[in-house]
């Protein structure tokens, strides 16, 4: 698998990763209308109990019937209704046994883990799921920006963009061809920053993050790329 161009494309890669989790979960399973009465009465079952589906269709743009057969899904992998970092570090590894996607998963359990509190709820699941699958490009960049965003004060720098291109190259990059250099992280980082920096302060803010994403092609259709999943 290439990455060419990931500095402004890893968007297209953390929708894509995760779509592969949501299918081994079976989370993405259609599901039948004589299901759905079953599915809300399975809304009571578990210990920790998600909020009434008529906020969470308001908090995100599922349909009812979606988000009961979301519930489904995680709730069979999940039977505590939480998710916690292990668990999502295990479920990435499976899918890279020749590389280490244990960073890569860090970091994207953080950025689903809305309140910092070490778990993923099934209303942190879908509210973020909602955001990549059916946000605005606007929603989308800011999910994305948040998840460069290591240390959530605001800013991007060059240490937190470097962290996530290592993730993510030890996660993928052996898998590549040709094989890719031990600097390339810091290349695609180098090439990030003189396109997003624009003031040249060393951080990268999230209007410069916005502004010069809307006006990349590739950056643009990438945010397009999973909207019809389910």
């Amino acid at each position: 698998m290439g990455i060419q161009g990931m500095e402004l494309c890893a968007m297209a890669v953390v929708v894509l990763l995760f779509i592969a989790v949501l299918k081994q979960f079976g989370i993405l399973e259609p599901m039948s209308m004589e299901d759905s009465s079953d599915s809300e009465l399975e809304l009571s079952a578990v210990r920790h109990q998600p909020e009434e589906l008529d906020q969470l269709q308001a908090q995100t743009k599922f349909t009812k019937k979606e988000l009961q057969s979301l519930y489904r899904g995680f709730k069979n992998e999940c039977p505590t209704g939480l998710v916690d970092e292990d668990t999502f570090k295990l479920i990435y590894s499976q899918f890279f046994p020749q590389g280490d996607a244990t960073t890569y998963a860090h970091f994207l359990f953080n950025a689903f883990d809305a309140e910092g509190n070490g778990a993923i709820r099934f209303e942190d699941f879908v509210i973020g799921l909602s955001i990549l699958l059916r946000g605005t490009v606007h929603e989308k960049l800011k999910w994305a920006f948040n998840l460069y965003d290591i240390n959530k004060d605001g800013y991007i720098t060059k240490e937190e963009m470097l962290a996530i291109m290592k993730s993510i190259y030890d996660m993928m990059g052996r898998h590549t061809y040709p094989i890719l250099r031990e600097d390339a992280p810091l290349e695609h980082v180098e090439r990030f920053f003189q396109k997003m920096d624009r003031n040249q302060d060393g951080v990268v803010t999230i209007d410069e993050f916005l502004e010069t994403c809307q006006k990349d092609e590739n950056i643009m259709s990438s945010m397009q790329l999973f909207e019809n999943v389910i």
